[in-house]
Protein backbone atom coordinates (compact mmCIF):
# COMPACT_ATOMS: atom_id res chain seq x y z
CA UNK A 1 0.00 0.00 0.00
CA UNK A 2 1.60 3.44 -1.36
CA UNK A 3 1.29 6.47 1.69
CA UNK A 4 -0.14 9.30 -0.20
CA UNK A 5 2.25 12.29 0.14
CA UNK A 6 0.89 14.91 3.55
CA UNK A 7 -1.01 17.79 2.41
CA UNK A 8 1.07 20.79 3.17
CA UNK A 9 -1.24 23.56 5.22
CA UNK A 10 -1.85 26.24 4.17
CA UNK A 11 -1.14 29.31 6.31
CA UNK A 12 -3.80 31.29 7.87
CA UNK A 13 -4.27 34.33 7.05
CA UNK A 14 -3.82 37.16 9.34
CA UNK A 15 -7.04 39.18 9.99
CA UNK A 16 -7.99 41.52 12.64
CA UNK A 17 -9.96 38.70 14.20
CA UNK A 18 -6.79 36.83 14.27
CA UNK A 19 -4.63 39.38 16.09
CA UNK A 20 -7.35 39.96 18.51
CA UNK A 21 -7.06 35.98 19.32
CA UNK A 22 -2.90 36.07 19.51
CA UNK A 23 -3.55 38.79 22.43
CA UNK A 24 -6.28 36.45 24.20
CA UNK A 25 -4.06 33.80 24.17
CA UNK A 26 -0.91 35.55 24.91
CA UNK A 27 1.17 34.98 20.95
CA UNK A 28 3.19 38.12 20.17
CA UNK A 29 2.67 39.61 17.21
CA UNK A 30 5.82 40.32 14.84
CA UNK A 31 5.05 43.56 12.51
CA UNK A 32 7.50 44.86 9.97
CA UNK A 33 7.48 47.65 7.44
CA UNK A 34 7.25 47.19 3.71
CA UNK A 35 7.31 49.63 0.79
CA UNK A 36 8.31 47.22 -2.18
CA UNK A 37 7.30 44.00 -4.06
CA UNK A 38 10.90 42.33 -3.20
CA UNK A 39 10.26 42.92 0.28
CA UNK A 40 6.95 42.35 1.11
CA UNK A 41 6.84 39.17 -0.44
CA UNK A 42 10.00 37.84 1.58
CA UNK A 43 8.35 39.20 4.86
CA UNK A 44 4.96 36.90 3.90
CA UNK A 45 7.07 34.00 3.11
CA UNK A 46 8.90 34.72 6.50
CA UNK A 47 5.80 34.22 8.20
CA UNK A 48 5.51 38.18 9.49
CA UNK A 49 2.06 38.70 10.47
CA UNK A 50 1.55 42.40 10.00
CA UNK A 51 3.41 44.47 7.10
CA UNK A 52 2.86 48.45 7.54
CA UNK A 53 3.10 50.17 4.25
CA UNK A 54 3.95 52.68 6.82
CA UNK A 55 4.78 56.77 5.75
CA UNK A 56 8.19 56.71 6.55
CA UNK A 57 8.75 55.37 2.90
CA UNK A 58 8.71 59.27 2.49
CA UNK A 59 11.99 59.30 4.84
CA UNK A 60 14.32 55.58 4.44
CA UNK A 61 12.77 55.78 0.78
CA UNK A 62 12.25 59.10 -0.53
CA UNK A 63 15.09 60.68 1.54
CA UNK A 64 13.06 63.39 3.03
CA UNK A 65 13.62 64.50 7.11
CA UNK A 66 10.26 63.73 8.17
CA UNK A 67 7.22 61.76 7.27
CA UNK A 68 5.20 64.57 6.33
CA UNK A 69 6.14 65.50 2.70
CA UNK A 70 4.49 61.72 1.57
CA UNK A 71 1.09 61.93 -0.43
CA UNK A 72 -1.78 60.07 -1.14
CA UNK A 73 -0.73 59.06 -4.41
CA UNK A 74 2.33 58.28 -2.95
CA UNK A 75 1.04 56.03 -0.50
CA UNK A 76 -0.95 53.92 -2.92
CA UNK A 77 1.71 53.41 -5.47
CA UNK A 78 3.95 51.41 -2.17
CA UNK A 79 0.34 49.79 -0.82
CA UNK A 80 -0.40 48.49 -4.49
CA UNK A 81 3.53 46.87 -5.03
CA UNK A 82 2.83 45.46 -1.40
CA UNK A 83 -0.31 43.90 -1.26
CA UNK A 84 0.67 42.53 -5.12
CA UNK A 85 3.00 40.13 -3.02
CA UNK A 86 1.47 39.07 0.38
CA UNK A 87 -0.69 36.22 0.48
CA UNK A 88 -0.45 35.75 4.36
CA UNK A 89 -0.21 39.16 6.60
CA UNK A 90 -2.23 41.68 7.14
CA UNK A 91 -1.44 45.04 5.01
CA UNK A 92 -2.27 48.65 7.14
CA UNK A 93 -1.52 51.20 4.88
CA UNK A 94 -0.43 54.88 6.91
CA UNK A 95 -3.04 57.51 6.16
CA UNK A 96 -0.61 60.42 5.33
CA UNK A 97 -0.13 63.69 6.60
CA UNK A 98 -2.94 65.83 5.43
CA UNK A 99 -5.37 62.98 4.27
CA UNK A 100 -7.70 62.89 7.39
CA UNK A 101 -6.88 66.59 8.95
CA UNK A 102 -9.63 68.18 7.31
CA UNK A 103 -12.13 66.07 8.73
CA UNK A 104 -14.38 62.61 8.94
CA UNK A 105 -15.58 63.46 5.16
CA UNK A 106 -12.04 63.60 3.90
CA UNK A 107 -10.73 60.97 6.08
CA UNK A 108 -13.75 58.42 4.86
CA UNK A 109 -12.94 59.52 0.76
CA UNK A 110 -8.69 58.83 1.66
CA UNK A 111 -9.57 55.59 3.77
CA UNK A 112 -11.98 54.18 0.59
CA UNK A 113 -9.01 55.06 -1.66
CA UNK A 114 -6.74 53.28 -0.19
CA UNK A 115 -8.84 50.03 0.12
CA UNK A 116 -10.23 50.11 -2.92
CA UNK A 117 -7.33 51.54 -5.23
CA UNK A 118 -4.87 49.35 -3.59
CA UNK A 119 -5.94 46.06 -1.48
CA UNK A 120 -5.24 47.37 1.61
CA UNK A 121 -6.65 45.73 4.37
CA UNK A 122 -6.73 48.29 7.11
CA UNK A 123 -5.62 52.07 7.67
CA UNK A 124 -3.37 53.36 10.38
CA UNK A 125 -3.73 57.18 11.80
CA UNK A 126 -2.05 59.28 14.15
CA UNK A 127 -3.29 60.78 17.40
CA UNK A 128 -5.36 60.59 20.39
CA UNK A 129 -8.88 61.92 21.33
CA UNK A 130 -9.14 64.25 19.09
CA UNK A 131 -9.27 61.57 15.85
CA UNK A 132 -11.80 59.34 17.88
CA UNK A 133 -14.43 60.89 15.80
CA UNK A 134 -12.75 60.31 12.34
CA UNK A 135 -12.54 56.63 13.92
CA UNK A 136 -15.86 56.49 14.30
CA UNK A 137 -17.00 57.28 10.79
CA UNK A 138 -14.54 55.17 8.66
CA UNK A 139 -15.20 52.37 11.00
CA UNK A 140 -18.51 52.33 10.31
CA UNK A 141 -18.14 52.60 6.90
CA UNK A 142 -16.37 48.79 7.21
CA UNK A 143 -12.43 50.14 7.07
CA UNK A 144 -10.71 48.69 9.58
CA UNK A 145 -8.75 51.64 11.48
CA UNK A 146 -5.48 51.38 13.49
CA UNK A 147 -4.20 54.09 15.77
CA UNK A 148 -0.84 55.68 16.44
CA UNK A 149 -0.56 56.79 19.81
CA UNK A 150 3.15 58.59 21.78
CA UNK A 151 5.24 59.63 19.68
CA UNK A 152 3.77 60.44 16.51
CA UNK A 153 6.08 61.34 13.45
CA UNK A 154 3.67 63.34 11.44
CA UNK A 155 3.24 65.55 14.26
CA UNK A 156 7.19 66.38 14.62
CA UNK A 157 7.05 69.97 13.67
CA UNK A 158 5.18 70.70 17.00
CA UNK A 159 6.86 68.34 19.40
CA UNK A 160 10.28 69.96 17.99
CA UNK A 161 12.01 66.76 18.86
CA UNK A 162 12.09 62.74 18.72
CA UNK A 163 12.50 62.24 22.56
CA UNK A 164 10.52 59.61 24.68
CA UNK A 165 6.50 60.96 25.12
CA UNK A 166 4.74 60.45 27.91
CA UNK A 167 8.01 60.90 30.79
CA UNK A 168 5.95 63.32 32.78
CA UNK A 169 2.94 62.33 34.61
CA UNK A 170 0.44 64.61 33.02
CA UNK A 171 1.39 63.65 28.87
CA UNK A 172 1.89 59.92 30.71
CA UNK A 173 -2.32 60.12 32.03
CA UNK A 174 -2.91 61.89 28.29
CA UNK A 175 -1.17 59.14 26.32
CA UNK A 176 -3.31 56.13 28.27
CA UNK A 177 -6.79 57.93 28.29
CA UNK A 178 -6.46 58.48 24.47
CA UNK A 179 -5.32 54.83 24.24
CA UNK A 180 -8.66 53.95 26.16
CA UNK A 181 -10.85 56.58 23.87
CA UNK A 182 -9.19 54.96 20.50
CA UNK A 183 -10.16 51.66 21.44
CA UNK A 184 -13.81 52.99 22.21
CA UNK A 185 -14.12 54.57 18.66
CA UNK A 186 -13.89 50.90 17.24
CA UNK A 187 -9.53 51.54 16.65
CA UNK A 188 -8.83 47.13 16.26
CA UNK A 189 -5.53 47.65 16.99
CA UNK A 190 -2.91 50.31 18.53
CA UNK A 191 0.52 51.25 17.68
CA UNK A 192 2.62 52.96 20.46
CA UNK A 193 5.61 54.60 19.80
CA UNK A 194 8.67 55.62 21.80
CA UNK A 195 7.04 55.70 25.66
CA UNK A 196 8.52 54.24 28.81
CA UNK A 197 8.28 50.44 29.79
CA UNK A 198 5.79 51.28 33.07
CA UNK A 199 3.32 53.04 30.99
CA UNK A 200 3.24 50.46 27.96
CA UNK A 201 2.76 48.06 30.82
CA UNK A 202 -0.74 49.87 32.00
CA UNK A 203 -1.45 50.31 28.13
CA UNK A 204 -1.54 46.67 27.36
CA UNK A 205 -3.10 45.29 30.53
CA UNK A 206 -5.77 48.15 30.39
CA UNK A 207 -6.91 47.32 26.78
CA UNK A 208 -8.49 44.58 25.18
CA UNK A 209 -7.34 45.34 21.72
CA UNK A 210 -3.82 44.47 20.19
CA UNK A 211 -1.06 46.59 21.25
CA UNK A 212 2.07 46.94 19.17
CA UNK A 213 5.26 48.58 20.50
CA UNK A 214 8.51 50.60 18.66
CA UNK A 215 10.67 51.97 21.37
CA UNK A 216 7.62 50.88 24.23
CA UNK A 217 9.53 47.51 25.82
CA UNK A 218 8.62 44.34 26.04
CA UNK A 219 4.98 44.76 27.39
CA UNK A 220 3.38 45.12 24.30
CA UNK A 221 1.19 42.23 22.81
CA UNK A 222 3.79 43.12 19.54
CA UNK A 223 6.94 44.36 18.22
CA UNK A 224 7.48 46.39 14.94
CA UNK A 225 10.49 47.83 13.25
CA UNK A 226 11.20 49.51 9.88
CA UNK A 227 12.79 47.24 7.52
CA UNK A 228 15.68 49.08 6.28
CA UNK A 229 16.55 49.71 10.30
CA UNK A 230 16.70 46.08 11.38
CA UNK A 231 18.50 45.15 8.32
CA UNK A 232 21.11 47.69 9.23
CA UNK A 233 20.73 49.63 6.07
CA UNK A 234 20.53 53.24 7.60
CA UNK A 235 24.61 53.58 9.13
CA UNK A 236 23.33 57.20 10.13
CA UNK A 237 20.57 56.40 12.81
CA UNK A 238 21.14 54.74 16.05
CA UNK A 239 18.20 54.59 18.39
CA UNK A 240 18.28 51.99 21.24
CA UNK A 241 15.29 50.38 20.00
CA UNK A 242 16.68 49.40 16.85
CA UNK A 243 18.10 45.99 17.08
CA UNK A 244 20.03 45.45 13.44
CA UNK A 245 19.76 41.79 12.72
CA UNK A 246 21.91 42.16 10.17
CA UNK A 247 24.84 44.47 8.22
CA UNK A 248 23.51 45.21 4.98
CA UNK A 249 25.23 48.46 4.52
CA UNK A 250 28.05 47.17 4.66
CA UNK A 251 27.30 43.57 2.52
CA UNK A 252 26.03 46.22 0.12
CA UNK A 253 28.96 48.32 -0.27
CA UNK A 254 31.47 45.56 -0.83
CA UNK A 255 29.43 44.11 -3.38
CA UNK A 256 28.80 47.53 -5.16
CA UNK A 257 32.60 47.86 -4.78
CA UNK A 258 33.79 44.59 -6.15
CA UNK A 259 31.33 44.63 -8.88
CA UNK A 260 33.38 47.74 -10.44
CA UNK A 261 36.10 46.11 -9.74
CA UNK A 262 35.44 43.59 -11.80
CA UNK A 263 33.68 46.18 -14.41
CA UNK A 264 37.07 48.51 -14.88
CA UNK A 265 39.55 45.02 -14.59
CA UNK A 266 37.54 43.21 -17.73
CA UNK A 267 37.04 40.10 -14.98
CA UNK A 268 32.89 41.05 -15.93
CA UNK A 269 31.36 39.60 -17.61
CA UNK A 270 32.91 36.35 -17.92
CA UNK A 271 32.92 33.83 -21.07
CA UNK A 272 30.26 31.57 -18.86
CA UNK A 273 27.77 34.80 -18.45
CA UNK A 274 27.99 35.81 -22.16
CA UNK A 275 25.67 34.19 -24.60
Amino acid sequence: MVTPPARSETPRKVTTLRLMEMKQAGEKISALTAYDFLTARMLDQAGIDVILVGDSAAMVFAGNDTTIPMTMEEMLYHVRVVTRAVKRALVIADMPFGSYHEGADAALRNAIRLLKESQAEAIKLEGGRSVCPIIERVVNAGIPVCGHIGLQPQSILTYGTYKVRGTEGDEADQILADAHALEAAGAFALVVEKVPRDLMVRISAELSIPTIGIGAGAACDGQILVTPDLLGMNTKFHPRFVRKYAQLAEVMDGAFRAYRDDVKAGRFPLESESY
